[in-house]
Parts: structure tokens; sequence; C-alpha cells
């Protein structure tokens, strides 16, 4: 029999080297899945619950394993639902080829089943390169293109292939008028900018006393260059927080996370700094860097169109962050350790004291913050760490120490709502010998989390390393939200928005063949923790978290505070629990050793 087009399509995403394609069966790719089965299921089928979480593992995968990320969906719903998730990776720069199915093509514009223009769908989300097979002899040029142009852009790519065209017998592109061959491989390089625009930059932080340098995700394989630079110049280092995992957190000048969701430390050093050197980010929250003509500033990316964003920048160099930064630390003159350097360590140390206070506030029943810092000391050497958006990342960004050769991410750009279980499952395909660890919020595991702990118990046993830890801080409250309205718009709960169901989650865990334990006591925290570090299976720790524990920002403004205040006064549900909470939690910074109010630079005293 001869091979069809999903049969080449197949083969060639194996010359490729994909191993597995996470993906949701539909009639528009049962040519595909036909295929599948005469290739033996390689590459591997990874069944998710949902075309949205196929989408979100895809890009788990990337993230963590470096390499491409694809998903597969049948025509009209199946690719809809894919999209969410390939959003999530085209904001946060991931490589990811979805490939859907369509119609036949007698049948396209006739109003036909399931039929959606799926060039114009992924025509934003795909922009870079999104194209419909028509003939055979088409195939493998637009596969090879999506492949190449995904991991070269770190980019969503899309593939549209009509049903009829996947049954067609695959005949190869000729050597012929209007044929396009094509060839495997996406070469690996790394640019550099010129010797005069290096000069520039060295110039700039040379002529700097108080250097701050900010890290995304960009500079993960820049961190001996980083801590290098550092060290050279005397500089503290943020990170964005999808370059958490760039650069370790026991670190004493690595301030850590930067923004809404960041720390105390990383907000001076950006407000009293006078030069700044940003590498590997487009960290989009302009009110938490300098002042404008406070510092000069230096960026550094590898993308030309990411480059004079977010800050003046004096110098925009464009080129791979280790390799740029190889070329301009033998041009920086080393500076003293002095009280700029020893005020942000110093800032650094009291940070962790105050976040040690602060989980240690008593709450009803648990305290999130505890629950978070008490897994910090117990986290696996190699755990792969996701959170998902919500009050999960606030505590994710500021009480886990990401250190050695831990990994973690999140819906960083995006910051949609639930992708840490499917991020964490992807995370288990990408290295199934190491352990994952998923940081959720009650409304994400009801929106996403419950149905993929089936895509868990049906893949587990196949993983070197079976521990897949789910985290549920069970608040009964869309708790980010409830706190943005009231510290943005002096609103109190609105419960019927707000306020969402108890779940028994460690008991729907055990019903699919799972481990779990609901947690309710401040004494069983650190204990829950290990029981699930221990198991030979996914486990759910469902905490039952008090809602009224405030992810107060590291600046606390003065209008946030007076719009809270207002959310009280307008009878908010809460109010009681939330003053409490609030003021014990913030008292905190204004113990001794806490983080002082200041409006010197970096001098003494700092």
């Amino acid at each position: 029999m001869s091979a069809k087009v999903s049969d080449h399509l197949l083969q060639r995403l194996r010359e490729w080297g994909v191993e597995r394609v996470f993906a949701y069966p539909g009639d528009g790719i049962n040519g595909l899945l036909a295929a599948w089965g005469r290739a033996d299921d390689n590459p591997r089928f990874i069944q998710a619950r949902h075309e949205e979480m196929a989408a979100f593992e895809a890009v788990g995968y990337a993230k963590f394993s470096g390499r491409v990320g694809v998903c597969a969906a049948t025509s009209g719903p199946g690719a809809i639902h894919l999209l969410n998730g390939l959003y999530d990776a085209k904001l946060d720069h991931v490589p990811v080829v979805a490939i859907v199915g369509q119609t036949n093509r007698s049948a396209m514009g006739g109003s036909y089943q399931q039929e959606v223009d799926l060039l114009s769908l992924f025509k934003d989300v795909a922009a870079d390169f999104c194209e419909m097979v028509t003939v055979p002899e088409q195939l493998p040029n637009v596969l090879d293109r999506a492949l190449r142009t995904a991991v070269a852009r770190r980019t969503v790519t899309a593939l549209v292939i009509p049903a009829d065209v996947q049954e067609l017998d695959y005949t190869p592109p000729q050597h012929a008028f209007k044929m396009v061959p094509s060839s495997l491989g996406a070469p690996v390089y790394a640019p550099v900018p010129a010797d005069e625009e290096i000069a520039r930059a060295a110039e700039v932080v040379n002529e700097g006393k108080k250097v701050a340098v900010l890290i995304g995700q960009g500079a993960r394989a820049a961190r001996a260059e980083v801590e290098r630079l550092a060290d050279q110049v005397g500089a503290g280092v943020a990170k964005a927080l999808l370059g958490k995992d760039a650069l370790p957190d026991d670190l004493p000048y690595v301030t850590g996370a930067i923004g809404l969701l960041g720390t105390r430390p990383s907000y001076e050093m950006m407000r009293d700094c006078d030069t700044l050197v940003v590498i590997g980010s487009s960290f989009p929250y302009t009110q938490f860097m300098p002042e404008f003509g406070q510092a000069r500033a230096v960026q550094i990316d590898i993308d030309p169109f990411m480059v004079g964003l977010r800050y003046p920048f004096e110098v925009n160099l464009v080129g791979d962050a280790k390799e740029t930064l190889a070329r301009l630390l033998p041009r920086l003159k080393p500076k003293e350790h002095g009280d700029w350097r020893a005020g942000i360590e110093k800032n650094v140390a009291r940070w962790w004291e105050v976040m040690e206070r602060r989980a240690a506030v008593g709450a009803e029943p648990l305290n999130p913050e505890y629950v978070i810092h008490a897994l910090d000391p117990l986290l696996p050497a190699d755990a792969v760490v996701t959170a998902d958006s919500g009050s999960s990342a606030n505590w994710y960004a500021r009480h886990l120490r990401l250190r050695g050769t831990m990994r973690g991410s999140l819906s960083g750009t995006l910051a949609t709502m639930g992708p840490g279980v499917p991020y964490a499952i992807g995370a288990k395909f990408a290295h199934p010998e190491r352990p994952a660890i998923a940081l959720v919020g009650d409304g994400a595991m009801q929106m996403n989390g419950m149905a993929e702990l089936i895509t868990a118990a049906k893949y587990y046993r196949e993983w070197q390393d079976p521990r897949l830890v789910v985290a549920v801080l069970n608040n009964r409250d869309l708790n980010q939200v409830t706190w943005e309205m009231r510290a943005m718009s002096g609103a109190p709960q609105f419960l019927p928005s707000q306020e969402i169901p108890d779940v028994p989650y460690a008991d729907v865990a055990r019903s699919f063949g799972l481990d779990g334990v609901r947690v309710e006591k401040h004494d069983d925290v650190v204990k829950a923790w290990a029981q699930a570090l221990a198991a030979d299976r996914p486990f759910v720790l469902d905490f039952r978290t008090d809602p009224a524990v405030p992810p107060i920002p590291p600046h606390a403004s003065l209008d946030q505070i007076e719009a809270a205040t207002s959310a009280v006064l307008k009878g908010d549900s809460d109010r009681a629990a939330m003053v409490r909470q609030g003021f014990k939690a913030k008292i905190q910074e204004m113990l001794p050793g806490g983080p002082r109010h200041h409006k010197s630079g970096g001098g003494k005293g700092r």
C-alpha cells in the first residue's frame, strides 16, 4: 500500500526528532489517526482531556525541554480550543507547532459542518507561518518551514490539512517549475552585536556607580556570564517571573522577582540605581523600573523586534545573551563591592526574614504563604515547579527559592488561568526522571486541573519518577481578582462572581487511582508535603487556606491602601478578616530588621 500524506507527515516529524504530539482526536484528523496506527504510535500521541490542555502541555514540554512542542486537533471546535494555549506560547516566546484538520476541499465555502476559516482564525496567533496543505507535493516544505520558523523565531506556527488531503497518496515535490523542495534541520546560531555597539554599552556600565541588572528567560543559558557581570560591577540582579529559574535565588545579591508580584529589594534597587542592564527580558511594567532619566540603560536581546521597548535604553544590543556578555565582560572595569552592593545584600537578607515572619502569621485554617514557604526547604534538587495564574503566582514568586538545576515557569505574559497542571504534565514528558510540582488555585483547579488529573493517571506509570504533586490553595474564592477589586477599584467582594464551591480535590484524585490528602492544620503542612514528595504516584494536596491573607504588593501605594479601606467601608463581606490579616502581614515589614522606608540612594544605612 502506498504511503498517504498523513503517513509522510508522521515520518517527517520523526525525521525532525519530534517524539511526542499532544493532541485530542476528532474526525477532521481521522486520516492522521489512522496513520498513527500504521506507525505504531510514533511519534507518541499524548491524549489530553481537551484541546486547550493539549496546547498547554505542548507549551510546558517546550519550556522545560528546550525543544519544539507539537500539538494537534480536529477541525472547527478542536482547532478553536487550541487557541488559548497557543497564545500562551506566542506571548511567552515558546516554539510550538499546531497541526489541525479541516473539512474536505470539496466542501469548503459551502457552510459545511464544522467549517471554520482556519487560516483567518490562526492568522494572528501563528502570524509568522500559517499555511494550508492542498496537494501532497506541498507537504514537506510547509511542515519543514513550520518547524524551522517556530524554533528560529520562538513562536507559534500552524499547518491546516484538509481531511481529504490527509488520505491522498503521497508524492514528493519534483525537480520542476513551481515545485518547492525542502530539507531538514534548524541550525543553531548565536548572533552577536557589532564591536562598536558593545564598546558603547561597556562605556555606559563602566560610568555607573549603582548598577542594577534585570534578567528574563532569555538569560537562562547565560547564568555563568550573569554571575560574572554582577560580581564584576557590584550589581544586584532582579528577575522577571519567566526568568525565575535563570539565576539561583540563594545568591545573596539576587533580589528576586520584580513587579506587582515582586519583592521589596527588587523595587528598591530599581528605584535607587543609576545604571540598568536588561538581559533577555521584555518585562512590561515600566512603573517598576527606574524613573525615566534617572538611569542610563543597556538592553541585550536576541530579537531585534523586542529591543528598545519598555525603557529609554541608551544602547540596544541585538544578540545571544551568553555570547554578547562574553564579549562585553572583558571591556568592563571591576568595581569595588561598596555600599551599593552591601545594601542590596542586606535588603535581600531582610526580605527573606520578612517572608519567614509573614509565613508564620496565623490564619484560618491555613496561611497560604506558610504552605508555599514550607515547601521551599523540601524542594528536591531536580524539581520542576509550575505555578498557575492568581494568588498562587504571588507565593511562588516570593516564597520559593529556585536553586541549582531546579526549573520553574508559569504563564508569564498572557497570565491565563489553567496552565499549572498541564504545564507540569508537559514537564513530565520532557523530564520523566524529575519530580514536578504544580501550585494552583482552586479556581484554576476547577477550570482545568481536575480533568487533567485523568491524563496524569493515564500516563504516570511510564515516567521513571512518578511524582507529580498538585498543591491546591483551596480558599473557595477567586482570590487574586477579589484583591484586585479591593485595591484597584475600592469595591467590596462580589460573592456571586468570586465565591466558588468547595471541592474535595484529594478525594477526586483518589477516585482516579491517584493519591491525595486534605490539609487543614498548620502542624500538618510539612508532613503533607513530605508524604506527597515520597509518593509512588501523582498526589493532590488540598490545602484549606484563608482568603483573607492579602497579596500585598512590594510598594503598597497609598492609593491601593485607600482603595482597600474604601472596600471595607462599603461593606466587604470579608472585611473583618481582611483588615486583621492585612495588618498582621504589613506589620512584619515594620518589625526590627524588616525593610525600612527611606529616600536615600545606595549609601550607608541601606
